[in-house]
């Protein structure tokens, strides 16, 4: 596969997270594919957040799964932005999207409405939860599943081999050439996340990744990077 960019939340790091504000300018700025956490609200809406509750990323306050969604659409997820719902975010842009779940109940509502709108090959399913990873495998097979992990034991690939992942999406800090070795020799493809400083590109080049998620427009990236190596020179 050819390296992949991943839009982390949309562009977070230069628009807020997680809204079509956000998804439209990664997608203008060249991303791959752009990348979203799913929570269900009180009445069963696919809601675009990546906490648990609205406080960190809105003027409200509380748990999504305490909220309706005519609430939660009341609150400002900054520069006036809505907090959108995933057909939202598959009507408001073109590229692929990797869809993060939190359980297993949202694993269901997500096949649903993924059969409903004929987007099983357009969306990838992403958790650090295998239960969640196992149902969506189990209820739509042809779904691409990608394992994420921050605990980079030897179990990473017997555990993506299960869920039927065949690309994991990895915490760069802990990453190390044995772990990406590993990977390959099963076959599965290795992203990282989040890749921002010349730093970490530098990484992903060194680690042989297979991709990257980053907060910041890609090409920004690009420029900090090819200016870090000018001045080591």
């Amino acid at each position: 596969m050819s390296f992949l960019t991943v839009g982390h939340r949309g562009v977070m790091g230069v628009e807020p997270e997680n809204t079509l504000r956000s998804f439209r300018r990664a997608e203008r700025e060249g991303v791959d594919q752009v990348e979203l956490d799913l929570h269900l609200s009180r009445d069963g809406a696919l809601v675009v957040m990546h906490d648990a509750s609205v406080d960190r990323t809105t003027d409200g306050s509380g748990l999504v799964r305490d909220l309706t969604l005519a609430e939660i659409r009341r609150l400002d997820a900054g520069l006036g932005e809505r907090v959108p719902v995933f057909e939202e975010v598959l009507d408001g842009v073109t590229r692929p999207i990797q869809a993060e779940i939190k359980d297993v109940a949202a694993a269901r509502v997500l096949a649903s409405v993924l059969r409903e709108r004929d987007a099983t090959g357009r969306v990838s399913v992403l958790s650090f939860h295998d239960e969640a990873l196992a149902e969506i495998h189990a209820l739509l097979p042809e779904v691409a599943t990608v394992l994420v992990a921050g605990d980079l034991g030897p179990d990473i690939v017997p555990r993506a081999q299960a869920v039927g992942a065949r690309l994991v999406s990895l915490d760069l800090t802990r990453l190390t050439l044995d772990v990406v070795r590993r990977c390959h020799a099963a076959g599965i493809a290795v992203m990282a996340w989040s890749v921002n400083t010349p730093q970490d590109w530098a990484l992903t080049r060194a680690l042989r990744l297979d991709g990257a998620a980053t907060d910041l427009p890609p090409a920004l990236g690009r420029d900090l990077d090819a200016a870090s190596t000018a001045a080591a020179r």
